[in-house]
């Protein structure tokens, strides 16, 4: 089974869009997949429940009932898990990095922004876990201000994902309608950069794109 966390110690980074998209991709590519919701706002579980009945399956956990739910989780034949954690919230990112293979850190290319991964790298490194910043709703092209916020990532420890996501409509279009832009717009460039996150994501994860032909429910 494969974990995935998102974790970021500001809001406003694009945790929860970030972990609808990467769960319904990973059910789009054949993984039985489940997306834990550990914020108290529940905004990922909103969005299970105005999707509806169709995959992935969305279940909300506090923190400290984080390993017992995957437990159970991988116990009904979860094979892809992603988790969404709360902002301003250590002991959850704590228990959701101790949890994942890989940690994705969302962050916009903004001084704030970045000036607060450094409480996010700092508990990256204690427990050397594979994590890796993803620039989040980037204006379009905008080459030089990416290079300049890598730097000052890599500054801080951390690797960057070599693709961003710019800012566009369709992620909050889609999102607001229990959906995600791969689905609403699959040839857009949204879902094209969703695709090109997810085989990335793959690789790191040691594990195929594709796996069979759909997922299940838990």
């Amino acid at each position: 089974m494969i974990t995935i966390a998102l974790v970021s110690q500001k809001g406003g980074s694009g945790k929860t869009t970030l972990a609808t998209h990467l769960a319904a991709k990973a059910t789009q590519a054949g993984y039985v997949t489940c997306l834990i919701d550990t914020d108290p706002q529940a905004t990922a579980a909103a969005w299970g429940d105005w999707r509806g009945k169709t995959d992935p399956e969305v279940i909300t956990a506090p923190p400290a009932r984080l390993a017992r739910v995957i437990e159970d989780a991988q116990k009904l034949g979860a094979e892809f898990l992603v988790i969404d954690t709360p902002p301003f919230a250590e002991a959850a990112a704590r228990e959701a990095v101790k949890a994942a293979d890989v940690v994705l850190i969302p962050c916009r290319p903004r001084a704030f922004d970045l000036h607060a991964i450094q409480a996010t790298a700092d508990l990256i490194r204690s427990t050397r876990k594979a994590a890796y910043v993803v620039f989040n709703a980037t204006p379009p092209r905008a080459p030089a201000l990416i290079a300049d916020a890598s730097k000052m990532v890599e500054s801080f420890g951390l690797e960057v994902a070599p693709m961003s996501l710019a800012e566009r409509a369709a992620f909050n279009h889609s999102t607001a309608n229990g959906r995600t832009a791969v689905e609403t717009e699959p040839r857009g460039k949204a879902a094209e950069e969703i695709d090109q996150l997810w085989k990335w994501l793959c690789e790191r994860a040691s594990t195929p794109p594709q796996k069979h032909a759909s997922g299940k429910a838990l």
